[in-house]
């Protein structure tokens, strides 16, 4: 997916967990979508920090998708247990089918994509050092939200 495209539709999930959420609900805000697995010990070390994320910046829109590398990883109770054990609160897309990874052209976990609050794609990063990677593009997409709304 190339920057500045529009984000596409969150369609095609096999199970939300959480809350169901979808591009129209999101828009006017910014959102940040991670692409995680079960089988990925990165993502899992990344939960910590993208939970402190979550609090630290509540107008930012959150949408974790479980992208399956696996057979083993398509066990939607193993999944749930996953997001319940880590405390993830936001929505959680089951994307068995890799409706919404394929949607997005996303071949990696964990992967950060990150919206503006008009749904378009401002960053992308993906891999071990993705979320330090997140960090300026981040306070960018807020502070020009901040400045729209004064």
């Amino acid at each position: 997916m190339r920057l500045r495209t529009e984000m596409p539709e969150l369609a095609g999930v096999t199970e939300w967990v959480n809350s169901e959420t979808g591009k129209e609900a999101l828009n006017g805000k910014p959102v940040l979508v991670h692409f995680w697995s079960i089988s990925c010990y990165l993502c899992k070390e990344s939960f910590p920090e993208l939970k402190k994320m979550r609090e630290e910046t509540p107008e930012l829109e959150f949408v974790g998708i479980h992208m399956p590398r696996s057979e083993k990883d398509t066990n939607i109770n193993e999944v749930k247990a996953t997001i319940e054990q880590y405390g993830l609160q936001h929505p959680q897309a089951i994307d068995n089918e890799h409706k919404v990874v394929d949607a997005f052209e996303n071949e990696f976990v964990p992967a950060f994509y990150l919206f503006d609050s008009t749904g378009v794609l401002r960053h992308r990063s993906a891999g071990e050092k993705a979320l330090s990677l997140l960090k300026k593009p981040l306070e960018r997409v807020l502070n020009e939200e901040k400045e729209k709304q004064s």
